[in-house]
């Protein structure tokens, strides 16, 4: 007597899923392989989903073009969960682009300046993508030229860790500029990260004969948030 299939496996896949699976495998013969991978041959579909079935696994097609089409004995809802979670763990290695805000006055001090330097530098070894935004007011708007100045000053000054990608252009009582990460930006901090988790394990060794020193306090890393001067 034939084993009674689990009522799991006759679950359909999704909409989007076009693959034939048991009994949705209409064609008379397929090219059957095992699941171990190997070659079992042509036989008629009814003896393949037979073959699945002793096997409490599903018969499933993966060539449908060839002739005949080749099917392959798997547990689909295993197969299909896995292919999920390959997915998900690529889209979370996949890098993602973040973009920044800094707003600049046309007449910011030396201070503000450098101070404002600092977040775009941090934001760009982050490798986020900064838009440093020049906000004029009043009378301000007839000088438009002083905010550009400011503006290349400032992508001359982070040009080891930042390029321009977008020119400043004047988008009504603003002007705007977009700067990116070069392949040095967060280069020294992954370097002093290194270091930093180097000394950790030496001081891990050696915790049985001395006592270990006090970490370093983390910097605080800045959210999305937009700065303004």
């Amino acid at each position: 007597m034939r084993p009674r299939r689990r009522p799991v496996d006759h679950v359909r896949p999704s909409n989007r899923d076009t693959t034939r699976i048991n009994d949705a495998i209409r064609v008379p013969r397929v090219r059957l392989i095992d699941s171990d991978g190997s070659q079992i041959g042509i036989k008629s579909t009814d003896e393949a989903r037979e073959f699945a079935y002793a096997k409490n696994l599903d018969l499933v097609e993966i060539s449908p073009q060839a002739d005949p089409p080749v099917a392959k004995v798997m547990d689909y809802g295993k197969y299909k969960y896995e292919q999920e979670q390959k997915a998900k763990q690529a889209r979370k290695h996949q890098s993602q682009i973040h973009v920044k805000e800094i707003k600049l006055r046309p007449k910011i001090g030396l201070h503000d300046y450098n101070t404002k330097k600092g977040h775009v530098e941090r934001f760009l070894n982050q490798r986020a993508k900064v838009k440093v935004t020049i906000m004029f007011r009043g009378r301000e708007t007839t000088h438009p030229e002083r905010g550009r100045d400011l503006l290349l000053r400032l992508a001359e000054d982070v040009k080891e860790i930042g390029m321009i990608e977008s020119q400043p252009l004047l988008d009504g009582r603003n002007m705007v500029m977009l700067l990116g990460p070069t392949k040095n930006a967060g280069v020294k901090r992954d370097a002093e990260d290194e270091n930093a988790q180097r000394g950790k394990e030496a001081v891990q060794g050696d915790g049985d004969r001395q006592d270990s020193p006090p970490a370093d306090d983390a910097e605080s890393q800045p959210g999305a948030q937009v700065v303004e001067a």
